[in-house]
Order: C-alpha cells, then sequence, then structure tokens
C-alpha cells in the first residue's frame, strides 16, 4: 500500500551499497523507520530528499508493518545549517533529541513543529545558537511533561526569587537563602528566570521572542542544558561533538 507523508529526517544510516535506513518523523506515522533503497546511488532519484536534517514529500510503501520510501521530493533542505560546522552539529543535536524523546508509531505534531522551527531560525540565523539551543530544550522537556517548576519558589512561594538558583534533581527553582541544606544548584540569574518563564509560557511560534544576552543568557543555557540531560537520563553524543567546536 502506498501513502505519502511529510518526514523530517532525523538520522540516516548507511547500509549495504547504497542503501540508507532512515529515523523520520511525520505527522501521520510520528516516528518511524524507513528503509531507502539505492539512495546513495549516483544516479538516485531520492538521494537530495532522504539526507539528514531535510524535511520532504516522502511516497511510502508498506508491507508487513514496514515501510520503503519510493520517491522523496525536497521541501526544506535548511541550507544555513550546511554553510557552517557549528550550525550542522546544533542541529544534529536538535534531530537527536527528537528522536530521544519521541514514541516510535505515535504522532506528536506539536514536538515536530518545535523541531522544524528551531531548525529554520538555525538555518536563517534568526536568533544566536545558544538563544534556539536553550529555548528548544525547554520546549521539548515541558512538551514531554518535564517542565520545570519557576513560577515561584519552590520553598517559600514568592514569585520574586531572591539570588534564585536552580535544583537540578527536583527541576525547580528557589532564593539562595531559602537553601536550608547541602543541594546541588546551579547559578542562576534573574535575568535568566524571567527568559525561562516566557519560553515556557509563549505560544509555539513565539518561543525565540524573548531578549536576552551575557550572563543571562550564559545561565540559561546552562540551566535549560542541565535539565534537559537530567531528563534524558544520559549523555547525548552529538552535544559532546558540538560543545567541542
Amino acid at each position: 500500500m502506498f501513502r505519502t507523508e511529510n518526514a523530517l529526517i532525523l538520522r540516516e544510516v548507511r547500509f549495504r551499497e547504497s542503501d540508507r535506513i532512515l529515523t523520520a518523523m511525520t505527522p501521520g506515522l510520528g516516528k518511524v523507520t524507513l528503509a531507502a533503497h539505492g539512495a546513495l546511488s549516483k544516479k538516485s532519484r531520492i538521494a537530495a530528499g532522504t539526507q539528514q536534517l531535510t524535511w520532504s514529500e516522502l511516497t511510502l510503501f508498506e508491507k508487513d508493518g514496514r515501510y520503503s520510501v519510493r520517491e522523496a521530493v525536497t521541501r526544506e533542505a535548511f541550507p544555513g545549517l550546511r554553510r557552517e560546522l557549528e550550525n550542522l552539529a546544533l542541529g544534529s543535536y536538535i534531530a537527536e533529541c527528537l528522536e530521544l524523546f519521541s514514541t516510535e508509531g505515535q504522532p506528536e505534531p506539536e514536538l515536530l513543529q518545535l523541531g522544524l522551527n528551531s531548525l529554520y531560525a538555525l538555518s536563517e540565523g534568526l536568533a544566536p545558537r545558544e538563544k534556539i539551543k536553550a529555548a528548544f530544550e525547554l520546549r521539548l522537556t515541558a512538551m514531554e511533561g518535564y517542565a520545570p517548576a519557576v513560577e515561584v519558589c519552590a520553598v517559600c512561594g514568592r514569585k520574586e526569587i531572591r539570588s534564585p538558583v536552580f535544583l537540578q534533581d527536583d527541576g525547580v527553582a528557589v532564593c539562595r537563602d531559602c537553601l536550608r541544606e547541602e543541594r546541588r544548584f546551579l547559578p542562576f540569574t534573574s535575568g535568566a528566570l524571567e527568559a525561562m518563564r516566557r519560553v515556557l509560557q509563549a505560544p509555539p511560534k513565539r518561543f525565540l521572542s524573548f531578549g536576552l544576552d551575557g550572563e543571562d543568557l550564559a545561565r540559561l543555557s546552562s540551566v535549560s542544558e542541565a535539565w534537559l540531560l537530567h531528563c534524558a537520563g544520559r549523555e547525548i553524543p552529538s552535544l559532546e561533538y558540538y560543545k567541542k567546536l
């Protein structure tokens, strides 16, 4: 049976002489594994549309619950990702996070849209890389049910959190003076805290609508990354590569 699906290619693995095995996110099938036979051959008509970090319209053939790509038309290649190594590395990290947190066979349109919006912003240079990365990490964890609790101090309940710190193991913000015991925490700033609140509350297309730089952006980036890794429960190889560049 044939069907047409738009797909964001998250990962590609070479298989045999000229085939690719793809991991993709689609609106209708969710995260799915696809076979792209002959995609690596010189005359392949599906080569461009089955590359990692492309948004493509795919014609799929399904047999016994397995899908293969028969046609592929690239709808968005995100060219800016391939012009700078740092962009490509961060794009790969975004893709790996989407693959890690999504569920096989379960459509997750909001998560897919977050990935597309983040890759587009990165490709077009709509915001600094660290800003895109932090906002993506926060929205992703929130969508997956791990939203950090930062509206009020988790101890005293004040909205104006004084000298804020972030408790990584609990995912909460507290006043520095409210800590009465030795706890592992990350230093925060009031500017970073307010930016985090805005990211978590913003409409999907406005998740980058906050101004931040310098120390505030550095603190937001540190906290958002630490929280995502805590939720993931493991290291993410593409993040380590990105940080080395």
